[in-house]
């Protein structure tokens, strides 16, 4: 084992974490200010990523998938929060998961129909296509450190929207009081339909990077879903703080336990043995991750107690 090895697993760790934010942003925003369960964010990353191989495919243009994925995803959203989501603020818990669950069927049934039943595949862009050398003599593809830093830039823009500017005052008003900022004249439909669209937009960005790196599928949202839920879980509920270290966790201790995991049980183990020991305990290791965090913070590592 390397140094450079270490090195390069840490920045798959990152560039995984990344991701994880991107999807768990929008789902700690739409969870903590609506109060919404919506198993169907996994769909608007599908969405998302379909949107953008299909427009690469068209004009030959990365850039402009990556606009059609964040328009179709915040499009998506926004259409599914006025005809369905808007009816089930008021209802119970178990009520949304039904619906959403409902909606992760027809998005799958839906893209099938339009785009077909086979993958799709995104294409790197030329100009981030190949490695790039980093100190220590280490080669790493460049496109995924592009991901790092377009992730990065988005927490920034993100920690800023919610920071700085008047729709983050409503958005934090929200998620506290949403009744009273109504009574004072904010028109809490718009603010909602807002902050699901964003989410959505958030999830197909992420959707879109992710489909260069991996093939454009039918119900490849639903994975990432689950590790979205574990990350706002690790970070607290409506934080973005906590959505972007949580994601940072999880993607570290996946990426680097399933690499070295295997190694360090081949110390004192038959090499079959320690690769199978190994990969299942990876494997357990974010869920342990989580329930460590919870034993110590029950309302998550930013979370408010409420």
């Amino acid at each position: 084992m390397t140094l450079s090895l270490v090195f390069e697993q840490i920045l798959n760790g990152l560039q995984s974490g990344i991701m994880l934010f991107l999807m768990a942003a929008g789902l700690t925003l739409i969870f903590g200010v609506m109060g919404l369960i919506n198993l169907a964010h996994g769909s608007l990353y599908m969405v998302g990523a379909f949107c953008a191989a299909a427009m690469a495919g068209w004009t030959g243009s990365f850039a402009l998938g990556l606009v059609a994925a964040l328009a179709g995803a915040a499009a998506a959203g926004a259409l599914i929060e006025l005809v369905v989501i808007r009816r089930l603020y008021a209802r119970d818990h178990l009520d949304q998961v039904l619906a959403t669950f409902a909606l992760i069927l027809i998005f799958s049934e839906g893209t099938r129909w339009v785009f077909g039943s086979f993958p799709l595949y995104l294409d790197v862009p030329e100009a981030l296509s190949g490695p790039v050398s980093l100190p220590g003599g280490i080669s790493y593809p460049l496109y995924r450190l592009a991901i790092i830093g377009v992730g990065l830039a988005v927490a920034a823009g993100l920690f800023w929207l919610i920071g700085q500017t008047r729709v983050g005052v409503r958005i934090r008003a929200g998620e506290n009081d949403r009744e009273m900022i109504a009574a004072l004249g904010v028109d809490i439909d718009r603010l909602y339909t807002f902050v699901f669209a964003l989410g959505a937009a958030l999830a197909g960005l992420a959707g879109a990077l992710v489909g260069a790196i991996q093939s454009v599928q039918v119900g490849m949202g639903e994975p990432v879903l689950i590790l979205a839920f574990v990350v706002i879980v690790i970070g607290g509920i409506g934080s973005i703080k906590g959505a972007l270290v949580g994601a940072l966790l999880v993607g570290l201790t996946e990426t680097l336990g399933s690499v070295f995991l295997p190694v360090f049980f081949k110390l004192f183990m038959a090499p079959a043995a320690a690769t199978q020991a190994g990969a299942s305990l990876s494997s357990m290791a974010i869920y342990i991750l989580m329930a460590g965090v919870l034993v110590w913070k029950p309302s998550g590592l930013f979370g408010s107690r409420g």
